[in-house]
């Protein structure tokens, strides 16, 4: 699985300089298995048998107005924490952007008390917090989008983005609430879904070179521009059973 990983990075001219590879025997590369009901969403189950000591590996330059994209349990897991906390704030005190997918799964529900404080944490690094309807009717037993924003974003000025799949896209930010319409498509799959959506996030800000300086002052209609690319890569992985967008569907954006 590891191997498949790393040949699937270099064939889309990604580094793999710091990818951790595990040398026990006794140890698996995680995997994760998509079950689609009726509606085409998906229940996942995980498996992984990992190391003692992960993350032993040395952490990528960082430079002022890079984009640093973290989250799931992976951003929350105690066994982790310290190697986490120590990359993200390096890369804040870079001054790069940080950007923080929530992405809560149920399967981790009985843990939520236990990892409250690294989640709070985390929203104070970042400069853009996502999540989706699912993750905080998990997470905070909280489904309205407004509630979500002023309870645990607004004070901190975030800029917080609220996806809830047909229903829509929720911005809040300091310039103001915003709300984007999803179009209706035929859906295949959902697997890969959040994480194209992500990618389209930061296709956008790389595209129009928004410095983090830029980001707080950033107008509702500039936010409109960039959260659409999210929604466009979004729908295409919907379309198809890959989780991640076509070589013809990137070459649109070339």
């Amino acid at each position: 699985v590891g191997s498949i990983i790393l040949d699937f990075m270099r064939e889309n001219n990604l580094s793999t300089e710091n990818v951790h590879i595990f040398e026990e025997e006794c140890t698996q590369s995680a995997i994760s298995l998509a079950f689609l009901n009726e509606q085409n969403d998906a229940q996942y189950a995980f498996y992984s048998r990992f190391p003692e000591k992960r993350l032993s590996c040395e952490w990528p330059v960082v430079e002022a107005d890079d984009l640093l994209i973290f989250g799931s349990f992976y951003a929350v897991d105690p066994l982790l924490r310290d190697k986490i906390r120590e990359f993200v704030t390096y890369a804040k005190a870079q001054k790069a952007i940080i950007y923080y997918d929530v992405n809560f799964r149920k399967s981790h529900a009985h843990e939520i008390d236990q990892i409250m404080p690294a989640f709070i944490e985390n929203i104070g690094y970042a400069d853009i917090v996502r999540g989706s309807a699912e993750d905080f009717e998990i997470l905070l037993q909280e489904r309205v989008a407004e509630r979500v924003y002023r309870d645990y974003f607004s004070s901190g000025l975030h800029n917080f983005i609220y996806t809830d799949g047909g229903n829509g896209v929720d911005f809040f930010s300091p310039s103001g609430y915003h709300h984007i319409d999803t179009p209706s498509i035929k859906t295949v799959s959902t697997i890969g879904a959040g994480d194209s959506f992500n990618a389209g996030i930061l296709f956008g800000l790389w595209q129009k070179d928004i410095r983090k300086e830029e980001i707080s002052a950033l107008s509702l209609n500039g936010w409109e521009e960039i959260i659409k690319y999210g929604i466009s890569f979004s729908a295409e992985v919907c379309q198809s059973y890959d989780n991640y967008i076509s070589l013809e569907f990137a070459a649109q954006y070339r």
